[in-house]
């Protein structure tokens, strides 16, 4: 597995740094070099705040993302901190509920119901910080699901590990469906 830098951001409070950890547990799992870092405002509830992973088989000298290859956002006010000056190398994921207005993207672009689907399938938007994981780990094409699973069943709080799982099993299906549509496109 070549280098692979995640920047993941949204609000205090989404649960993006749980996420972020579960990400790079992931990557231990599947046997990768790792770094995960986090950083939030002041504020914490609220705020923007952005997880770090990078994920490689080599040595990583640098643990902080430089050049993200996989951005996830589930706020504009995120969207706007991280997600403006991405390189269009970079692939953007959003959450459209949340985020609304993007600059235009000629590829690598994914515009998702991400909290809207934890609310309908699951009655509430806490597992959408799981089904956004799913979705980027898919899309990594790098990490297997069956190493994201053991991460989530090893992370996941006390009386949560079913629906999590089920979380991010949703998640990692509607990343290959988003990326199944774009390659027709």
């Amino acid at each position: 597995m070549a280098k692979q830098e995640f920047l993941l951001t949204g609000t205090g409070g989404q649960g993006l740094i749980l996420a972020a950890i579960m990400l790079a547990e992931a990557g231990i799992n599947a046997e990768q070099n790792v770094s995960q870092s986090q950083s939030y405002g002041p504020e914490a509830r609220g705020g923007a705040s952005r997880a770090e992973v990078i994920i490689s088989n080599e040595a990583i000298h640098y643990p902080k993302v430089e050049k993200p290859d996989f951005v996830l956002t589930l706020s504009l006010e995120a969207y706007k901190k991280y997600g403006l000056n991405l390189n269009e190398d970079a692939i953007l994921i959003v959450d459209n509920s949340q985020v609304t207005e993007v600059k235009p993207r000629s590829t690598n672009f994914y515009s998702l119901a991400i909290t809207n689907t934890a609310r309908t399938q699951f009655g509430s938007e806490q597992s959408a910080n799981v089904v956004a994981l799913g979705v980027v780990a898919s899309l990594s094409r790098k990490i297997p699901l069956e190493n994201v699973l053991q991460a989530v069943q090893q992370r996941a709080p006390k009386g949560t590990v079913e629906l999590n799982i089920k979380a991010l099993e949703l998640g990692w299906q509607m990343g290959m469906e988003a990326e199944r549509y774009s390659c027709d496109n």
